[in-house]
């Protein structure tokens, strides 16, 4: 059984304050608020304020210059690498994607899932499922799910493919902006359906990347479970050190 576990209070700190630096609140170059002006406006303690900031210069988000106080860098190429499959889930235009729309269906929520989007289990969910093909060989099975409230007033539940992709289409329709993306990337074994549709002989285990799509208030809009091919996969990550 997975637990999920609230994040410690700095972390949930520097996480809104890397949204404002993402949303321009913070421009690149510009002082971010004191320590002082910090701990009033988030009611958190000034150590609890020091660590925030830390963890954003150790990730490339802040830094100090003397006699300045701390400024903003930006958004970190690094974080740019990360996220870029997030962004590919969110962006991709069925239209003119290399692949194929395999399913369009109302399903029981999966657990994973209900816990991302707040459902009860037994709630029902729009899934899309669209085949990722290179060169004719199947390389990711993307399945996008959608709570019923999101799908009124679009064409999320259309078996037509969808061009501009469901970000750009659900921003416009819904009058919501995303905002954050959240990954989680986990092992298991295909089930038999997923297995086929991605050309795996039994035994053969998928990387499964959980792509969890919220507004500015941490509210998810869409997760997407995106299943990789373990045997095909060679995953590569660049980090900081202190």
């Amino acid at each position: 059984m997975a637990y999920e576990v609230a994040a410690p209070k700095y972390v949930r700190l520097a996480q809104t304050i890397q949204r404002r630096i993402e949303d321009g609140t913070y421009a690149p170059g510009t002082r971010v608020p004191s320590e002082n002006q910090l701990v009033q406006a988030f009611g958190m303690s000034r150590p609890t304020v020091v660590r925030a900031l830390e963890l954003l210069k150790r990730d490339g988000w802040l830094e100090s210059r003397q006699g300045y106080g701390t400024i903003v860098r930006g958004r970190p190429e690094v974080v740019e690498q990360r996220d870029r499959r997030g962004r590919e889930a969110l962006e991709r235009d069925e239209s003119r994607a290399s692949g194929r729309l395999v399913e369009v269906a109302e399903v029981p929520v999966p657990a994973r899932v209900a816990s991302a989007l707040g459902l009860p289990k037994r709630a029902k969910v729009l899934m899309r499922r669209f085949l990722v093909e290179e060169d004719g060989e199947a390389v990711e099975l993307v399945s996008s799910y959608f709570p019923a409230g999101l799908v009124e007033g679009t064409e999320l539940a259309s078996s037509e493919l969808l061009s501009g992709g469901s970000r750009e289409h659900v921003e416009a329709r819904k009058k919501v902006r995303f905002d954050h993306v959240t990954e989680r990337v986990s092992a298991r074994l295909p089930d038999s359906g997923e297995a086929e549709l991605l050309g795996l002989p039994d035994g053969v285990p998928v990387l499964s990347v959980l792509i969890i799509a919220c507004d500015a208030s941490g509210q998810a809009l869409q997760v997407s479970d995106v299943l990789l091919p373990a045997d095909r996969q060679e995953l590569e990550d660049t980090y900081r050190l202190n």
